[in-house]
């Protein structure tokens, strides 16, 4: 249901601007410098930052940096294309012009507050860059409580907070911190789920498959397959998948430990 796959952009390169019916997210795995524009305005890159890119939005991306910067894309194209309801669209440029500083969405909708009035017009986030110093302060606070879930350790959702719901349709993102040896309880979900590891060493136990985990490595847990982690030293994870559109069906289902529980 969803496509991953990893760009890089060198300096001074522009991917030119563009829209089209898919969601797609961008995580970041290395550099800085570089840059989405999303509706007018700029998002600049930092490694474990969070950038959306909703569906049929106009963006493009560029770099300003003086090495290269790679993210991990995740996009929603199979799904697209299974209700045959692709489109793309060229903009008449190959930038778009800029006509909103940056930060001006978060601003706006990023502190637990929004423009008076503001209507909702589409079910996707009107905040689209999520840095990672914000998720990652935000963790460490929490941690300091002890409020370990057996199977995902400190697990956050990223949402639209115009509804408290998921950033896009289509696609939910999260972000977890497992301490220093722990380890989690066996879990399974139907929403396949794609993983890169933002900091830590660890191990993923996949089906009956191990993965040794270390910063950068991508891997991805199948639907209703068990999967489990152990922390070799504080680790954490960022993830994306199709939870978002399977619970709107009514189709999503998990199952915790191996006490055959399941929702």
């Amino acid at each position: 249901s969803l496509n991953a796959g990893l760009q890089l952009i060198l300096p001074g390169e522009v991917a030119p601007s563009h829209r089209h019916s898919q969601s797609a997210l961008r995580f970041i795995i290395e550099g800085t410098g570089a840059y989405t524009a999303v509706d007018g305005e700029r998002a600049y890159m930092t490694q474990g930052d969070l950038i959306l890119t909703p569906p049929m939005t106009w963006h493009d991306h560029g770099s300003e940096g003086d090495g290269p910067t790679v993210w991990l894309d995740g996009l929603d194209i199979p799904i697209i294309q299974t209700f045959d309801a692709s489109f793309l669209e060229g903009f008449q440029e190959e930038s778009q012009p800029s006509t909103r500083p940056p930060g001006d969405s978060h601003a706006r909708y990023g502190r637990n507050m929004r423009p008076l009035d503001a209507s909702l017009t589409n079910t996707s986030s009107p905040v689209f860059s999520y840095p990672y110093e914000d998720y990652r302060e935000a963790l460490e606070k929490m941690r300091v409580q002890e409020e370990w879930d057996t199977c995902h350790g400190l697990k956050l959702t990223f949402i639209n907070p115009q509804t408290g719901g998921p950033v896009m349709p289509t696609i939910a993102a999260f972000v977890q911190l497992l301490p220093k040896e722990f380890s989690t309880a066996p879990y399974r979900s139907t929403d396949g789920t794609i993983y890169t590891v933002v900091e830590g060493v660890g191990h993923a136990h996949v089906g009956d498959k191990e993965f040794q985990l270390t910063p950068r490595d991508i891997f991805v847990v199948p639907s209703w397959c068990p999967f489990r982690l152990d922390a070799e030293e504080d680790l954490v994870l960022f993830s994306f998948s199709d939870r978002s559109a399977q619970e709107k069906l009514c189709l999503w289902r998990e199952q915790r430990g191996n006490d055959g529980d399941t929702k």
